[in-house]
């Protein structure tokens, strides 16, 4: 059995994850145009009509913009919580009846050697979630957008072989710049996005024995820098007692380029 995935765009201008088996293919969220979407495929060497379907966290645009092009282009099923559906369903155009699918928060969905498992998180969209890939033993957890990790994400998502893993923010570089305070208050609040220090904070309680690669992710444009947050969580976590750099690995996502395609 084999399971491979790559983070195709990562960050407040768009994001998409791609996940496969031998037999079945995901997209979760398509938050960039269809033609960027389709750019992306080609540099992994994988084509959209191929996805089993599209899997939706929340409907803010940076998640959904491409959703209802490709799905209408390819006819592909799209899974999303119900409020989920409500909320863009006038933002995404028409989508034929027979492709669209519920897929509630804190439930299971099974296809074939896959379970992929649903959890919510704490972000200003009607009924975020995000999901857990799980094949045999190995296990991949995306976990974005969120302002803070709670015990019960933690009991979902511990001891991932793989996270990709929201690293939004720098705490001063977001104080000190250019956003309107109401906007600052936003990102820092239990409703927004986990800052460097935070992420790597509740890293440390969710790394097991299987963890060997970490994917920082949806960093902000004016607010971080991949350095940035690479240095700031692999300094956190190794004050922790944490190996980075032989026990597990910190790699970068982007926004316009796709993470090389692995496996798990």
């Amino acid at each position: 059995m084999s399971l491979h995935f790559s983070v195709l765009a990562s960050g407040s201008t768009g994001n998409a994850i791609y996940v496969e088996t031998d037999n079945h293919s995901f997209l979760v969220d398509a938050g960039l145009s269809g033609k960027q979407m389709e750019a992306l495929f080609q540099k992994i060497d994988r084509k959209p009509e191929n996805l089993d379907g599209i899997l939706v966290t929340h409907e803010h645009t940076d998640h959904i913009k491409g959703v209802g092009i490709l799905a209408r282009k390819y006819k592909l099923p799209i899974y999303a919580n119900e409020k989920t559906w409500k909320a863009m369903d006038g933002l995404i155009g028409v989508v034929p009846v027979d492709q669209k699918f519920t897929f509630e928060m804190e439930t299971v969905k099974t296809f074939g050697s896959l379970d992929i498992e649903s959890f919510g998180v704490s972000h200003d969209a009607v009924e975020p979630m995000f999901y857990v890939f799980k094949q045999g033993k190995k296990k991949i957890v995306l976990i974005t957008d969120t302002g803070y990790v709670s015990d019960r994400m933690k009991g979902i998502i511990s001891n991932a072989d793989v996270f990709i893993f929201e690293s939004n923010h720098d705490v001063q570089m977001l104080r000190m710049g250019k956003y309107p305070w109401s906007i600052k208050r936003r990102i820092l609040s239990d409703v927004g996005h986990v800052s460097n220090e935070d992420a790597a904070i509740a890293m440390s309680d969710v790394i097991g024995d299987s963890t060997k690669r970490i994917y920082l992710a949806h960093l902000s444009l004016d607010n971080n820098m991949k350095d940035l947050a690479r240095m700031s969580v692999a300094q956190t976590l190794e004050a922790q007692g944490m190996g980075v750099g032989h026990q597990f690995e910190l790699f970068d996502t982007d926004p316009k380029i796709p993470t090389p395609l692995a496996a798990v």
